[in-house]
């Protein structure tokens, strides 16, 4: 019970209790302010900084009177704002500390307001900051040039960040971290690779920054040589490379991070509630990888373990089964509108999706996902205009590609134009909807005004994986040390499909000059054993043509041949499609 004899207690006392207030109740903390208020300890602010809101904070800051006010008092008051997300008033806070109360700042301090600037993308604001410690001979701490560093680097200063890096006499792991998270940025994986090589000293940090960031293209070295050296993956770690592989369409190395998650204790110490939480996320990056790497089996059978699962774990298992097209699957599970609204829509269950949006969410608490959802089920569905009441029209106007109505689609680029005439991915869907209803003079002037504007399509682009090996194709690709053979094997490929009876659509397409998915089976064709599957993944939508060209050879060749798209999985099989066609 608080009474005034604690009056009588010391400074570091009332001290200690207010930092425990500060980490566990506010509601205790305000006891001792009643008792405390007459006497003006600072520990009552730095109180309210550690647990309270800003404007709590602020006003108790403002009864200290300003020559008791110290550097570590102003950075409590800055650190409290820029963890409430409010970084210019931050920076405001700041200039008032230097300009008003001439408190010079120490080290902590400018790695708090060099966070606010890189927050706030404001290079010049972070420059002055920068350079005005740099005056005071802070800056080349290792702690401030490693914030320094950082923000030039989210500000998109790479020059900057590298001169800086460059004049530390020994930069530490981190500072060897922030440059290899700005190389992977701006400067691209190769670049990064080269810096990440250089390290002489490389923590869990570092590879998992180098993984997260390859993506598609993480390399296995980077993968597999640390199960045996000194560093130890944890949680985060093992999330990102998992989420690596499921880029990658790497279920090999999946499996060897997953018998590694197993064998090592990697929440050893930990406590029980941070054990519980840990193994969630690693067992919901394992369900995400499992599904994108084409076992959904494993990864249902993973998600029906789980002694604990939360909404992320929930989402990547539905998830999962809407792009292995299984939506008669989700009435098992507990549901989320989203998710199951796409299921219907890549399945083709019109009635379904209607019925889930009219009973499973209120009117009032619909978002603008639910609908773009509706728009691209009804869509699919070719009831263009009961979707176009709908409102969505971005995804109405794919659908008008998917089902070659030009007529539609140049009304509705029309209103997207006006409404939002920066957005120049609506030209793009238009010039496909020309080109899949036959009108090429169109889709292509469209597309000679788009590169006089600058506008860029996405590259189609499609890899397999094939020996532990990772071969990537795209439109016409003859960079691949095997070209000669990958174009004999298309030669072949291209006369067997017309022997079958096989015809270009629309779009005139021929096998000879094909997408990246055509070479990278055409590639697995010459690479692989007769008979054994293939796996490959396209990061665009696979096009009717393709999709129809690859049922004739999955039947052909007696081969079961597998794409991921960027919609969902197709698994070609005896001339037939797992998704019925309907995609």
């Amino acid at each position: 019970m608080v009474s005034d004899e604690v009056v009588l207690w010391s400074v570091p006392y009332f001290r200690a209790l207010l930092r425990s207030c500060g980490r566990s109740s506010a509601r205790e903390g305000r006891k001792l302010h009643a008792v405390l208020l007459r006497n003006g300890l600072l520990a009552l602010f730095h109180m309210y900084a550690a647990c309270g809101s800003p404007t709590t904070a602020l006003r108790a800051f403002r009864c200290i009177p300003a020559p008791q006010r110290s550097a570590s008092d102003w950075t409590a008051l800055l650190s409290c704002n820029t963890r409430h997300g409010l970084h210019a008033e931050a920076l405001r806070l700041f200039r008032t500390m230097e300009m008003e109360d001439r408190v010079p700042g120490d080290e902590v301090t400018i790695v708090c307001v060099l966070g606010a600037c890189a927050r706030l993308g404001d290079p010049a604001a972070g420059s002055a900051v920068h350079l005005r410690f740099i005056k005071r001979g802070l800056a080349l701490v290792a702690i401030v040039c490693n914030a320094a560093m950082d923000m030039y680097v989210k500000c998109g200063r790479m020059g900057d960040a590298r001169q800086l890096f460059g004049e530390m006499a020994a930069p530490t792991v981190v500072s060897w971290t922030v440059i290899l998270s700005g190389a992977l940025r701006w400067e691209g994986l190769d670049t990064a690779r080269e810096v990440f090589d250089l390290m002489e000293e490389k923590n869990e940090v570092t590879f998992t920054v180098m993984a997260a960031g390859s993506g598609r293209r993480c390399p296995d070295d980077l993968l597999l040589p640390h199960g045996s050296g000194p560093v130890s993956l944890n949680h985060v770690s093992l999330c990102s490379l998992f989420s690596a592989c499921s880029q990658a369409g790497d279920l090999a190395i999946g499996r060897w991070l997953h018998a590694y998650s197993t064998k090592t204790a990697l929440t050893a110490g930990a406590g029980e509630g941070n054990r519980r939480l840990h193994s969630v996320m690693v067992s919901t990056a394992l369900v995400d990888m499992y599904a994108k790497c084409g076992s959904i089996r494993t990864a249902r059978l993973l998600f029906e373990k789980m002694p604990q699962r939360n909404i992320v774990a929930w989402n990547a298992m539905l998830s999962g089964l809407a792009m292995h097209g299984l939506a008669e699957d989700l009435s098992s599970y507990e549901i989320t509108l989203v998710t199951v609204l796409s299921a219907c829509s890549r399945a083709g269950l019109v009635e379904e999706g209607r019925r889930f949006f009219r009973t499973a969410a209120p009117a009032a608490a619909r978002k603008v996902e639910h609908y773009a959802c509706m728009v691209d089920l009804l869509g699919r569905a070719g009831l263009l205009e009961e979707a176009a009441d709908l409102v969505v029209l971005g995804s109405l106007l794919a659908s008008c590609g998917l089902h070659g109505r030009a007529d539609l689609g140049r009304r509705l680029m029309e209103q997207l134009g006006e409404m939002d005439p920066a957005n120049t991915q609506y030209h793009v869907l238009l010039s496909n909807t020309y080109a899949s209803s036959g009108r090429q003079a169109a889709a292509e002037a469209l597309r000679e005004a788009l590169r006089q504007r600058g506008v860029r399509k996405v590259p189609g682009m499609s890899f397999i994986a094939v020996h532990g090996e990772v071969h990537w194709f795209r439109v016409g690709d003859r960079s691949h040390p095997r070209t000669a053979e990958v174009y004999a094997m298309a030669d072949e490929v291209a006369v067997r499909l017309r022997a079958a009876g096989y015809e270009p659509g629309a779009a005139g397409k021929v096998w000879r000059i094909m997408d990246g998915e055509r070479l990278a089976i055409a590639f697995g064709l010459i690479s692989t054993r007769p008979g054994a599957p293939l796996l490959v993944f396209k990061n665009i939508r696979i096009c009717c043509d393709c999709h129809s060209a690859v049922k004739l050879v999955s039947r052909i060749y007696g081969r079961e041949i597998t794409v991921r798209d960027r919609n969902r999985f197709h698994c070609f099989k005896q001339g037939e499609c797992s998704c019925s066609d309907y995609w």
